[in-house]
């Protein structure tokens, strides 16, 4: 049985990993797009935020200060012994959050929607948001990801209903429209990963695109040949707007279009836009059944991606 106290320390570290250490898939980004930069402001621009990132790791800090929502994913093999039972998960989580706002890795961010209480801790009502999947094993992986306020609030989450009639190049034009307009109107951070959802309802049309935005690493491709197209087609579309890194002009605007899809009614097609800072944070934990913890570069969410 996997012990409560391990479990609060995996999700503390998946928190830790998350704020200050950057993916290696991500890094690979930054020095692809420095490689091929020929913005020299632009350049410039990726090479400081890449030497901050390094310190922010040599330095066990944040890599930004708006560590945003605390949002927490779990794989849990349906073999998966927890002391206290999976809905002590939340439990556990709250405690890891409240203790990663205490010691410095998470600003305290989370208020009250109309009061504006705040606890001080990150720490209320469906705060952190917890999703959870079910997968072979005795174990668990815990996916801790601060998604940033810019990108989830002002310009970065979009939602259309699109009709069949319109076809794939509706769902193009759309995805180029949002994301241009939220970046020349600096609501969003680029170059950001974008994750796009669609089809099913509206909650898992928004979810889906979260995800791709937050768990898929750069550089991976839905399975799907007429996905893999579309977000292939969409990131050489993007880049060729010359946004470049904050909006300073540039080869590079985007770092990944992530695309992922769910059956859905034949009266429309929900179309969603979800974007992840650039620095897409993300730390993961493998907790194995005899409570040893190991840490994971990709959460693999969607299996091999």
């Amino acid at each position: 049985m996997i012990k409560r106290e391990v479990i609060e320390e995996a999700l503390f570290e998946a928190c830790r990993r998350g704020t200050t250490v950057i993916s290696k898939d991500v890094e690979q980004a930054f020095v692809r797009a420095i490689e091929k930069e020929t913005n020299p402001a632009a350049k410039k621009g990726f090479e400081t935020t890449l030497s901050s990132l390094h310190k922010s790791i040599e330095r066990d800090i944040v890599i930004c200060c708006d560590t945003g929502w605390p949002l927490y994913f779990f794989k849990i093999g349906d073999q998966c012994e927890i002391e206290g039972g999976v809905s002590s998960l939340r439990e556990a989580a709250e405690h890891a959050v409240a203790r990663a706002t205490r010691e410095g890795h998470l600003r305290a961010t989370m208020k009250h929607p109309i009061s504006g209480y705040d606890p001080g801790n990150n720490v209320g009502l469906n705060a952190p948001i917890i999703e959870m999947k079910f997968v072979p094993g005795d174990g668990f992986e815990a996916t801790f990801c601060a998604k940033g306020g810019g990108s989830e609030c002002f310009g970065g989450t979009r939602q259309k209903v699109i009709a069949f009639a319109d076809g794939l190049k509706a769902h193009e034009k759309c995805i180029l429209d949002w994301y241009a307009e939220a970046a020349w109107q600096g609501a969003v951070c680029p170059p950001c990963v974008i994750g796009i959802g669609i089809g099913g309802t509206a909650n898992e049309s928004a979810n889906l695109a979260k995800q791709a935005a937050a768990l898929r690493a750069v550089g991976s491709h839905n399975p799907d040949p007429t996905f893999r197209k579309m977000e292939e087609d969409l990131y050489d579309a993007i880049n060729g707007l010359n946004i470049g890194i904050m909006g300073v002009g540039g080869d590079t605007s985007v770092f990944a279009v992530n695309v992922e899809y769910a059956f859905t009614h034949l009266d429309g097609i929900i179309l969603s836009m979800a974007c992840n800072c650039m620095v897409a944070r993300r730390g993961t934990m493998r907790v194995n059944a005899d409570n040893t913890m190991l840490p994971l570069d990709n959460a693999m969410w969607f299996g091999d991606r």
